[in-house]
């Protein structure tokens, strides 16, 4: 296995370790803005007893948005 891939797992177990104590310590997200997770295409289904959240939208634009800039800090 290459070094970069090393690199690569380590960064993003710092940043899920960072978020996860952002969430635990800081609340829902109190800094992102309040239509995140609540574009078009998210879908939320709620009947007796029962809440469904399948954020497609939203995981969709932060998937292109890490992808531009994992692209944009990649290229040498």
């Amino acid at each position: 296995m290459s070094p970069l891939v090393g690199k690569a797992l380590l960064a993003a177990g710092i940043i899920l370790a960072l978020l996860g104590a952002w969430i635990l310590f800081g609340g829902r997200f109190p800094s992102l803005p309040s239509w995140l997770g609540r574009l078009p295409g998210d879908v939320f289904v709620e009947r007796k007893g029962v809440r469904i959240y399948i954020p497609i939208t939203t995981s969709l634009l932060l998937s292109l948005i890490l992808t531009l800039l994992f692209w944009f800090f990649s290229r040498r």
